[in-house]
């Protein structure tokens, strides 16, 4: 072989190691704005539940993985125009989003409450736990009837494009005033500062904004699961297809349910459902 084909011979060789470790780049997109289960340190660096999560799930997988910044309302359409891979950002797998996305199994549980600052009237509100909307049945029924009761003629703050506000426009709870916001840390300070009679999100989104700021939030009414809250929290992945990248989107698809199985089973989900969560969130 002479010096000049070689050098070819050198070069397309290298471009094709090039390729095969850039196809096996991830990006994984996160919002940053949601803590526990993602948001930024005083650094600015990514931080949270899904963040360290994402990180093990990666390693279990085998990828080589990027995890980057996304506005919530903006998510689901920018993982299509393939601006990452898969989706980690606290997004409970519910049948509407089915129709655009695929999930991965769930990994952790978000059970979704109510809250108000502290003297508020709707305080002493009944607060049974385990509401499944996917089970129906009469403990459904007197639960959506608290809320309705209580709810007439307040407004609840709530994040935009989120399974919280999917239920209160739903009609179940009644005609609620619903104000949106695009970042849940707009909902807490609007909460805290009196422009809303309630708001609605992942119980732990509140707790763990009451500790931190100091503010006297309280939790109430039932906790909810199911129906429009979805089935548990998964990782959101593009619909499969017989082209040469949806097929890759089912393989990652494939990796990471496997991931998830490794990561559950090691003990590692709970282990950070623990120190993000302060109990264990996983499915």
């Amino acid at each position: 072989m002479n010096i000049f084909k070689k050098t070819i011979f050198t070069v397309l060789v290298s471009l094709l190691l090039i390729g095969n470790v850039y196809a096996d780049k991830v990006k994984v997109g996160t919002e940053g704005a949601y803590p526990p289960w993602n948001s930024k340190d005083a650094s600015g660096n990514l931080v949270g539940f899904e963040v360290e999560l994402a990180n093990w799930l990666c390693i279990y997988a085998g990828h080589d993985c990027t995890i980057v910044e996304q506005d919530w309302d903006g998510m689901i359409p920018a993982l299509l125009m393939r601006k990452f891979d898969l989706i980690m950002a606290g997004m409970s797998i519910t049948a509407e989003r089915q129709k655009t996305i695929t999930f991965s199994q769930g990994y952790a549980d978000e059970v979704a409450q109510l809250a108000v600052m502290k003297g508020s009237s709707l305080e002493g509100m009944d607060t049974p736990s385990g509401i499944n909307l996917s089970l129906g049945g009469s403990d459904v029924k007197s639960a959506l009837k608290t809320l309705t009761g209580a709810l007439a003629g307040k407004t609840v703050c709530v994040q935009t494009a989120t399974i919280h506000q999917n239920f209160l426009d739903s009609g179940d709870v009644g005609s609620v005033k619903v104000r949106t916001y695009k970042t849940q840390d707009e909902v807490n300070l609007d909460l805290a500062a009196g422009r809303c009679d309630a708001a609605l999100a992942a119980a732990v989104a509140f707790t763990d904004y009451a500790e931190k700021s100091g503010k006297s939030v309280v939790l109430v009414g039932p906790t909810f699961s199911g129906g429009a809250f979805g089935n548990g929290v998964g990782i959101g992945i593009r619909q499969a297809s017989d082209s040469a990248i949806g097929k890759r989107d089912a393989q990652l698809l494939k990796d990471f349910n496997a991931a998830i199985d490794t990561a559950r089973k090691q003990g590692k989900i709970s282990e950070l459902a623990i120190k993000w969560f302060g109990f264990d969130a996983s499915m």
